[in-house]
């Protein structure tokens, strides 16, 4: 499936949990308060802005923010939250999308950069933001670190969240460097629900490497937007990449 045809109205409608999961206060907070420092005194541009979960409480930090974003109704729910004249976005694909402009900060938060599926595609992302920035500005991914270590021979799924009502489970084909996301949600009952999304892993280094082909040098590498050490046991890493 297309990216644009998985966030559909359904997805959009089920994306935001103010004050759980990503919306946490814990999570969100660290992360609003990291990209207003790098964004300085200059304007922030987010690819994929989804319904401004980062976006909104950037723009009330009071840091001018534009967004491009593929999904039309994850756009709407951000329209609930502010208007057009306030966080204004350009609908398309962030790999190659243009928006007016010259900014000191373009971001790219939660795993967001894998829902490109060819190595191809992730690097014209980055050659995009570079389009955007300002010289000396800053690219900023947020992604998780494969799980490979966790497969043993044969197995081809890994389990990474289980909680009351979900289970989240990963399959790899590391033929292919591809993954998807299962979510299965479930009752009481015999009924489940189930929402896949497909990604394209990235090692650290290969990110680097597709920094460098774009114009950046890595910067700093945090396991997470508090700033904690990344080590060979993060499950995530925040990478900052500045213009040359």
């Amino acid at each position: 499936m297309r990216q644009e045809e998985i966030w559909d109205d359904e997805a959009a409608r089920r994306y935001d949990t103010p004050g759980s999961g990503m919306f946490a206060p814990d999570v969100l907070g660290p992360t609003v308060d990291r990209l207003a420092a790098l964004a300085g005194d200059g304007p922030a541009l987010e690819f994929a802005v989804g319904t401004g979960r980062v976006a909104v409480p950037l723009a009330e930090r009071g840091v001018p923010v534009s967004g491009i974003e593929l999904s039309v109704p994850m756009l709407e729910r951000l329209r609930t939250k502010a208007d057009a004249a306030t966080i204004p976005v350009v609908v398309g694909d962030m790999a190659a999308a243009t928006v007016p402009g010259e900014f000191s900060l373009v971001y790219l938060v939660y795993n967001t950069i894998a829902n490109l599926l060819d190595q191809a595609e992730q690097v014209a992302c980055f050659r995009n933001a570079a389009r955007h920035l300002a010289p000396g500005g800053r690219f900023v991914i947020e992604l998780w670190v494969p799980e490979l270590r966790k497969l043993p021979p044969g197995q081809r799924a890994t389990v990474w969240h289980t909680e009351t009502g979900y289970i989240g489970l990963d399959t790899y084909d590391v033929l292919r460097q591809q993954v998807v996301s299962h979510h299965f949600r479930f009752g009481d009952g015999r009924e489940a629900q189930v929402f896949r999304t497909p990604h394209r892993y990235i090692w650290p280094s290969e990110l680097d490497l597709m920094g460098e082909l774009a114009g950046f040098t890595l910067e700093s590498r945090h396991a997470d937007f508090s700033g904690a050490e990344f080590t060979e046991e993060s499950r995530s890493h925040v990478s900052v990449y500045r213009l040359k």
